[in-house]
């Protein structure tokens, strides 16, 4: 039987190359998000590639919509077997810049619709005793940097909020699973159509990754749910251990590099910022943004997480980390 998988923020990005692989396996999906253009494609590209999609939009930020498409995938495609949290909006400014209805939206965005998706996602699945929820996590849900700060404090609040539900689901011993995806750097739309008052086009901290390689991240991680999160992309490691092997350094080099390493000097894009009204809601933005030059396929990280390999590599990006700091 064809599985039936939820995907919140199935549009562009990560979203929507998951969706394609998912896809690829025969899956029934239910593609969430707000703009329309970008649904339509994605719902074709999910067909094409022989899946069932039915595209429901609605904005995470309002709980009664995330339960109404919860309702109605059950009622079109069957009971929900995967559950993927993956919208988020953001801005990239330093804190002084960033207006309090903006740090609002962006929490209710991506930290509360998470706990929304959750929420409609655990009562389905815990009278029946079985369903995974993945969460996409990001390596910034350990690490804050500058000119995020509204990214990493919602992402710092799934983490905390993750953590509490798994804790709750294994006292109940549910048969419900609930894991991580901490990803690194990725090559997607973002970086086009959010919120930015940065002097130059904002872009991924490198070692950039691809969509599809996060893709791959959260089928495995929704077939082998009992990990309680993987990593993806050797940066993740450094960010979140820079403090560990080096207390205090991780700041004074990201207040160093942070600024520069996340502008670069592209044509800005025509895209609308998507904080408040879809950027995709007229226009089809794919999975991909403008670093295909760059981004990598594949990630010994993930690999190594996948391998039981995660303390030894952790070890090594740490050393390596330490190294880099103290240059």
């Amino acid at each position: 039987m064809s599985q039936v998988v939820v995907i919140t923020g199935a549009s562009g990005g990560v979203g929507r190359a998951t969706a394609r692989a998912f896809a690829e396996r025969g899956a029934k999906i239910a593609l969430i998000a707000r703009g329309e253009k970008g649904l339509e494609a994605a719902a074709g590209e999910v067909e094409a590639a022989g899946g069932t999609a039915l595209a429901l939009p609605a904005d995470v930020a309002d709980a009664d919509q995330v339960e109404a498409a919860a309702t109605r995938t059950e009622e079109k495609l069957g009971p929900i077997d995967v559950w993927v949290n993956g919208a988020f909006s953001s801005v990239f400014a330093p804190v002084s810049e960033v207006e309090a209805k903006e740090f609002r939206r962006v929490t209710e965005v991506s930290y509360l619709g998470v706990v929304h998706g959750t929420q409609s996602a655990l009562a389905r699945m815990r009278p029946r005793e079985r369903g995974t929820i993945v969460q996409v996590g990001s390596a910034l849900a350990y690490r804050g940097i500058p000119l995020q700060a509204s990214y990493c404090a919602a992402k710092h609040a799934v983490q905390g909020f993750t953590e509490s539900l798994r804790c709750e689901l294994l006292h109940d011993n549910s048969g419900v699973n609930v894991t991580m995806v901490q990803l690194p750097g990725l090559n997607t739309p973002q970086f086009d159509w959010l919120l930015s008052r940065l002097r130059k086009p904002a872009r991924p901290v490198a070692p950039v990754y691809q969509p599809e390689l996060a893709a791959r991240a959260i089928l495995y991680a929704a077939a082998h749910p009992r990990r309680r999160e993987y990593w993806v992309g050797g940066s993740t490691v450094a960010t979140m251990l820079g403090d560990k092997f080096a207390p205090g350094l991780l700041d004074h080099y990201l207040a160093r590099t942070g600024f520069k390493s996340q502008q670069d000097d592209r044509v800005p894009s025509d895209a609308k910022a998507n904080l408040w009204r879809p950027a995709d809601e007229d226009r089809d933005f794919g999975a991909h943004g403008a670093f295909d030059d760059s981004a990598h396929p594949r990630s010994s990280q993930f690999w190594a997480s996948r391998h039981h390999g995660l303390l030894a590599l952790t070890a090594l990006a740490g050393a390596v980390a330490v190294k880099a700091l103290r240059r």
